[in-house]
């Protein structure tokens, strides 16, 4: 069995992030039973792109508008309102306007973005810009390919 070392910073979350989660869960809705204004969601890095998945169970592809803008994503849509006249015991599914808006670490591809939407889970695979993806820098042999530079120093033996 191979002992791992211990790293207590990496269960810590950011300040950042505590303060988002902190504004998202405060919001409460005025009227029981209203939908506070979220929209579930989970993001994560895959390879050169961001996948955002959102549980939006109910609404049509039609009643959900992504747009994005340099490295955020906003989510859009609405819920129908029940009819006036059901007298609920218990009410907890959304209704009303929902809006989330998502900071990501870069810049994004917008022309690039893929959204499908099934079973209630809107899923976005959005690629990162070109500009925010790693490259790989190729290494030649040989002379110096620059006149400006200094010549390599050879190491005293």
């Amino acid at each position: 069995m191979a002992l791992m070392q211990w790293d207590p910073f990496a269960e810590m979350v950011s300040l950042r992030e505590a303060v988002n989660r902190l504004f998202e869960e405060s919001f409460v809705p005025s009227v029981p039973g209203r939908f506070a204004g979220l929209a579930p969601l989970d993001v994560y890095e895959e390879g050169d792109a961001y996948i955002l998945e959102a549980a939006l169970p109910g609404l049509a592809p039609e009643a959900i508008e992504v747009s994005i803008l340099g490295n955020q994503v906003t989510l859009r849509g609405t819920y129908p309102e029940p009819p006036a006249e059901r007298r609920y015991l218990r009410r907890e599914r959304p209704s009303g306007r929902f809006e989330r808006v998502v900071t990501l670490p870069t810049d994004l591809d917008a022309e690039h973005v893929e959204a499908r939407c099934e079973h209630g889970l809107l899923r976005l695979v959005i690629p990162k810009a070109a500009a925010a993806r790693a490259r790989r820098i190729p290494i030649s042999t040989g002379p110096a390919m620059r006149q400006d530079l200094p010549p390599a120093v050879e190491p005293h033996v």
